[in-house]
């Protein structure tokens, strides 16, 4: 099946190269491009799978779900996605981004189109793992045209730029889907507005998105920046099979293992803090339904900064070391968290500033184990690096959604919030066994 997928998807061969004096330009303009397209396109996907958060108490106070079941619902679409993200990151490594990322949106959005109008929480549950599979879609191709444009020693800033489509797409989702509720006065308008939003952005990353330079008619990006990273592949432009991908660079990583299991704990913090404040802060806190989406909001927009400073201090002071400051980071959250948990009901400043420092906080570790598997694996390999350490990110996403969700059912929130602490203490033990990976300074002085 993933053999026939890639036939469906496959690369797009190179052509002829432009003469040396267009070559400049074209790249500067590609590049622009490409990051504008995958940064609008990752965006898209947020819009129909983070609606469900402003969804979740009028699933619970009209259709009569429990926390569980929500929790149930929503930890459905993180194991597909998680699954997804893995295998289909593979048949990624081998595909056209082009028509593999604008697919799954497109999908995405289809689901969501007919979600508001199922039946039953079966079948609830089974629409919202088809949305997780194709969810699992966008990542891939997006890491696939970063290291394809993008060289190894800006990668952890440029990847900090694109990563900010999470936060736009965070933002985006939870006021598109509040807003709709407002308009027309039904939870399904959570749903079938932002997937008319998705599917539109689907078309547009068909119309701008390009598979490689070479499909274009330009040179490597290796070559263009004079950065040639060390890999343990001998031609760095070669397709690789599935087996090599898996067996050669993947599985036997034991730094890539470290930085999966790290992502559990880190997705467990980021997941367990931002899909359950929209119900925590309504019913906790008080808040109508529009100030806890203006809250979560902030969550997101803070994550900004985070990230942006987050790979620019990964590349500039830590030289290619990705590890140094998601220890920093996530060190700081447990202090965030301990705030937004203990602050009395009332506070809206302290809650808003506590969840400003989260999202400033822990966008850095999520974007960075991001680019540690990157840096792991040669350029061809990358969708199967990212998903594996997605898969791991997802199961943390999972016990974010249903582990808390039940917690919180039957021990109440201060239950739910030590279970964020701890998964932020085993965060900081894992990635500080990483400390020293992908220093380029050794790199540059071989």
């Amino acid at each position: 099946m993933l053999t026939s997928l890639t036939q469906i998807f496959k690369p797009a061969p190179p052509i002829e190269r432009l003469p040396e004096g267009q070559i400049d330009s074209a790249y500067k303009r590609y590049r622009a491009q490409m990051l504008t397209t995958i940064f609008v396109g990752y965006a898209g996907y947020y819009l129909v799978r983070s609606n469900i958060n402003i969804a979740k108490p009028y699933l619970i106070s009209e259709l009569g779900l429990t926390k569980g079941d929500v929790g149930l619902l929503a930890s459905a679409l993180t194991i597909a996605y998680g699954l997804s993200k893995f295998l289909m990151g593979n048949v990624s490594d081998r595909s056209n981004p082009r028509y593999f990322l604008a697919t799954g949106l497109i999908l995405a959005g289809l689901v969501n189109l007919f979600f508001g109008y199922l039946p039953s929480l079966f079948l609830m549950v089974v629409f919202w793992s088809l949305n997780g599979w194709f969810q699992g879609m966008g990542w891939p191709p997006c890491g696939r045209t970063m290291v394809h444009w993008f060289s190894d020693r800006e990668r952890g800033t440029k990847m900090a730029i694109w990563n900010l489509a999470h936060n736009v797409g965070g933002m985006l989702a939870f006021n598109i889907a509040s807003y709709s509720l407002l308009c027309f006065s039904s939870w399904k308008s959570a749903f079938f507005v932002p997937a008319i939003f998705a599917i539109a952005t689907g078309f547009l990353v068909l119309i701008f998105l390009r598979d490689t330079p070479q499909s274009v008619g330009l040179p490597p990006i290796e070559e263009f920046k004079n950065d040639y990273p060390a890999t343990a592949v001998d031609d760095r432009e070669r397709e690789l099979s599935s087996k090599e991908i898996f067996f050669s660079y993947v599985l036997n990583n034991k730094f890539l293992w470290i930085f999966a299991f790290a992502n559990v704990m880190v997705y467990i913090v980021r997941y367990g803090v931002v899909n359950w404040a929209p119900t925590y802060l309504t019913e906790v806190k008080g808040y109508s339904i529009t100030d806890s989406a203006w809250q979560s909001t902030l969550y997101e927009f803070a994550g900004i900064p985070g990230m942006l400073f987050s790979g620019w201090a990964s590349d500039k002071i830590f030289h290619g070391r990705r590890s140094p400051i998601m220890v920093i980071s996530m060190a700081l959250v447990v202090a965030a968290v301990f705030l937004y948990w203990f602050n009395p009901k009332g506070n809206y400043l302290v809650d808003s500033v506590a969840l400003i420092a989260i999202g400033f906080l822990i966008y850095g570790p999520v974007m960075l184990i991001g680019v540690a598997a990157l840096d792991l694996v040669p350029k061809k390999a990358v969708g199967t690096a990212a998903g594996l350490t997605g898969l791991f990110g997802y199961f943390g996403a999972t016990l974010a959604e249903l582990g808390i969700g039940l917690i919180v059912h039957h021990y109440g929130w201060d239950m739910g919030f030590t279970f964020i602490v701890v998964a932020a203490a085993l965060a900081i033990l894992l990635l500080s066994l990483t400390w020293n990976v992908h220093d380029r300074r050794q790199a540059d002085h071989v």
